[in-house]
């Protein structure tokens, strides 16, 4: 029995690849992120924090792999661990965004109503402002934390989960099986819970997976601008911002190699959620 589920999923893996090779270079993508941030401590060669007066601004050798910043750290180790603080900051955001994006589309479509029209004005106001402006105005308000970067960004990402959930439960709401739940009997807040709210997992994990490189993207460009995670974390942003102004020309392997780590998790996150909303797409499949 074992034998025939590893075979199945050997077999679902392998029709992912054909199908979604895009997709499966984002899964790939995606893994490396994962598995650099869980073994961050084994992967780095160097203290990220640690100084090294003789060393500052060398190019990259067998020591400094990918050379050392303007205060002689190690570029190659704040990178890797820089993944976690990414990663991090990404589902977290993400993750609390979309959680109470979710419970307020599922509510409001279901209730509808007052509740829809107010909870859905409230949304137009927040969804008005970009997304790494109102990001920008809440971290401000804020300061400057790790945990405070994870709320500044979960806020505008509130907006977005909200409207797909709605779209989601208002066609559910009118689905047979619903009647029949509430002809049976039962709560109101048991039909949206417990009928309604699984069959839209499918919609909550294409839009967490897809929101997860903007995520990652808006927190860069927060620390970039000096209003997200403070030193001495190490952050992909703020690495870019000691470095792009002074050292681009004369270090440029300060720009190129936190940039190059940013474009690659966005653009994985993006490849992966896009193959997932076209496998859990009714619509897309079917195409």
């Amino acid at each position: 029995m074992k034998e025939g589920k590893w075979l199945q999923i050997l077999r679902r893996v392998g029709r992912f690849l054909r199908r979604k090779p895009l997709g499966a270079a984002g899964g790939i993508i995606v893994f490396l992120l994962v598995f650099t941030a869980v073994f961050a401590d084994f992967l780095a060669t160097k203290d990220p924090t640690r100084t090294h007066p003789a060393q500052t601004l060398t190019p990259p050798n067998r020591t400094f792999w990918l050379g050392t910043d303007n205060l002689g750290r190690d570029v190659y180790s704040r990178i890797v661990y820089g993944s976690q603080l990414s990663l991090l900051v990404g589902l977290g955001s993400t993750l609390l965004g979309s959680v109470i994006g979710g419970i307020v589309g599922l509510l409001s479509g279901y209730l509808g109503g007052k509740v829809d029209l107010i909870s859905q004005r409230i949304l137009d106001i927040m969804q008005g402002l970009p997304l790494l402006v109102l990001a920008l105005v809440m971290s401000a308000a804020l300061g400057p934390s790790v945990w405070n970067v994870i709320l500044a960004i979960s806020v505008p990402l509130v907006p977005r989960a909200a409207r797909i959930i709605r779209a989601s439960t208002l066609t559910i709401r009118e689905m047979a099986y619903v009647e029949a739940a509430r002809a049976l009997g039962s709560k109101e807040g048991r039909i949206a819970f417990h009928h309604i709210l699984p069959n839209t997992l499918g919609p909550f994990i294409v839009l967490t997976t897809a929101q997860l490189g903007s995520a990652i993207l808006v927190e860069a460009s927060l620390s970039f601008l000096g209003m997200g995670v403070p030193e001495p974390y190490p952050s992909w942003g703020r690495m870019l911002s000691v470095s792009a102004a002074e050292y681009a020309q004369k270090a440029p392997w300060l720009v190129v190699f936190p940039g190059l780590a940013i474009s690659l998790a966005v653009f994985g996150f993006n490849l992966l959620g896009d193959a997932l909303r076209d496998l859990l797409d009714p619509k897309l499949r079917r195409q």
